[in-house]
């Protein structure tokens, strides 16, 4: 598979980074502005200072994350969110994930960790102001 994606890899890298970025916003805009809507059955959690800052850096790093500015602080940022949030909300409910309902705690914080070390890579805002080349793999 490697030898027919492999040429587009920095395209598709691209697209995972936006959707990536553009899935954890609304994360953010659920917990600050009560859009979407959570589930039904589902109760909607008050805005206390940790919701507010947590849904601030959601939002934040999430439109960052997908724009591709900054992309790779806003990501280490969102990275450390995720960890914290995995810790004191999901760990209290047994460590494993599948038990405790953290899956996607989980992969977020490394899927940004991963986006903090490649950075933003084609498409995004950085390479455009700041002329931020993706780099050739010596692979391909």
């Amino acid at each position: 598979m490697e030898r027919y994606l492999g040429r587009f890899e920095p395209y598709l890298y691209a697209i995972f980074r936006i959707i990536t970025g553009f899935l954890f916003m609304w994360h953010g805009t659920q917990k600050l502005f009560g859009y979407p809507a959570t589930p039904a059955g589902q109760p909607a959690q008050p805005l206390n200072a940790l919701m507010a800052a947590a849904g601030t850096i959601e939002f934040v790093c999430g439109l960052l994350v997908m724009l591709g500015l900054f992309a790779g602080f806003a990501a280490f940022l969102a990275s450390g969110t995720m960890a914290v949030a995995y810790f004191m909300a999901h760990a209290s409910g047994g460590f494993l994930p599948i038990v405790n309902k953290g899956e996607s705690a989980v992969l977020y914080c490394f899927v940004f960790l991963y986006i903090a070390a490649r950075g933003a890579g084609l498409l995004s805002l950085d390479s455009l102001l700041f002329g931020k080349k993706q780099a050739a793999r010596a692979d391909v």
